[in-house]
C-alpha cells in the first residue's frame, strides 16, 4: 500500500510537468513504454536494482538513453525518481498516471463481459448507453465468457452491474426455493 501512495505522488508531479509540457498524452506512451520496459526487461531491472551501481551512473546512463526520445523534464524527472532510489515504480507510476490523467479527463475504463462476440454497432450501443447512465467517458474492454449465457455483465471500478441470464436464473431459482 505504501508503495501505491508514494507511486502516486510521482504521478501527480509528473502529470503537473506533462500539462505544463502541454502534452499530456505523449508523456503518459513515455511513462507507459519506460514502466513497460522495466517490468518486462530482465537486464534492465538488473541495471536498476544493482546496488554497486550508484545513482550517478544509472542516471547518466538513462540520460543518454532517454535524451532523444523524451522531453528533458521528463528525462529529469525519471533522473530524480533514481537519485531518491525509487525507480522501481516506474510501473507503478505509470498506472497511477494513467488512473489521475482518466480522472481528470472525467474518463473511466469499464470491462465488459458479453456471452459471445458482438459487432462494432453493438459495442458502441453499450459504451453509449454506459457514458450516459455513468456521465462519463467509458472506454470499453469487451471480454467473451459463455457461461453468462447471455446478457452482460459491466464492471466499473468496484462497482458491477450484472445483466446476465445466468444472474437471472440463480434469482429466479432463489425465489423458487423460498416460495416452497
Amino acid at each position: 500500500m505504501r508503495d501505491t501512495s508514494i507511486a502516486r505522488n510521482y504521478a501527480e508531479a509528473l502529470l503537473a510537468l506533462a500539462r505544463k509540457a502541454n502534452d499530456t498524452a505523449g508523456w503518459g506512451a513515455t511513462i507507459s513504454a519506460l514502466g513497460d520496459a522495466v517490468a518486462q526487461d530482465v537486464t534492465l531491472r538488473n541495471f536498476l536494482e544493482a546496488p554497486q551501481v550508484s545513482a550517478s551512473q544509472k542516471n547518466a546512463v538513462l540520460g543518454k538513453a532517454l535524451g532523444d526520445h523524451a522531453a528533458p523534464h521528463f528525462v529529469r524527472f525519471v533522473q530524480k525518481l533514481v537519485s531518491n532510489r525509487r525507480q522501481m515504480l516506474l510501473p507503478q507510476v505509470a498506472v497511477e498516471y494513467h488512473n489521475l490523467l482518466d480522472e481528470a479527463e472525467g474518463r473511466v475504463h469499464a470491462r465488459v463481459t458479453v456471452s459471445r462476440a458482438f459487432d462494432q454497432a453493438a459495442t458502441e450501443a453499450i459504451t453509449v448507453a454506459l457514458a450516459k447512465a455513468l456521465k462519463k467517458t467509458v472506454v470499453p474492454h469487451l471480454t467473451v465468457d459463455e457461461r453468462i449465457l447471455g446478457g452482460v455483465v459491466v464492471r466499473v471500478g468496484d462497482t458491477v452491474m450484472d445483466g446476465s441470464v445466468r444472474r437471472r436464473l440463480v434469482r429466479l431459482r432463489e425465489k423458487l426455493l423460498a416460495a416452497r
